[in-house]
């Protein structure tokens, strides 16, 4: 299904390895927090760098936090609901190329995904402007 999101401004940590760094990454960013609970994370794949991201609240100090900010640009998506993604993780990848092979995707953005919950997973493909 096509979406349109809107940019999304965030603190992120890169992981050291690519995609097989992601979960570091996501416990490094996930310990600045007392609690996580209301926060929405996402995960952005370009050109070989992984970033563990949330998005920026109201409350957060992202510098005395330590943490980079960047903005997850917003555009056309391809949006792949995939659920029970914790026992699925080898399959994220595969989804993103398969997706790829469907549409035509812009290589500018990331693909992202956003972990909504801890069984559903969302994961969105960026997509050229048809016009």
């Amino acid at each position: 299904m096509e979406v349109t999101l809107d940019d999304m401004e965030v603190m992120y940590v890169a992981a050291e390895s690519g995609t097989e760094g992601a979960q570091q990454a996501f416990d490094k960013l996930e310990s600045h927090f007392s609690t996580l609970r209301g926060r929405k994370f996402y995960g952005t794949y370009q050109s070989g760098e992984y970033r563990a991201c949330v998005v920026i609240m109201p409350e957060d100090d992202p510098s005395s936090l330590g943490l980079d900010t960047c903005i997850i640009p917003g555009g056309r998506y391809i949006r792949k609901k995939m659920k029970d993604w914790l026992e699925r993780i080898p399959e994220i990848e595969q989804t993103f190329v398969s997706l790829a092979k469907q549409y035509p995707s812009d290589p500018e953005r990331p693909s992202i995904e956003f972990y909504r919950s801890q069984k559903v997973l969302i994961l969105f493909l960026p997509v050229l402007s048809s016009e």
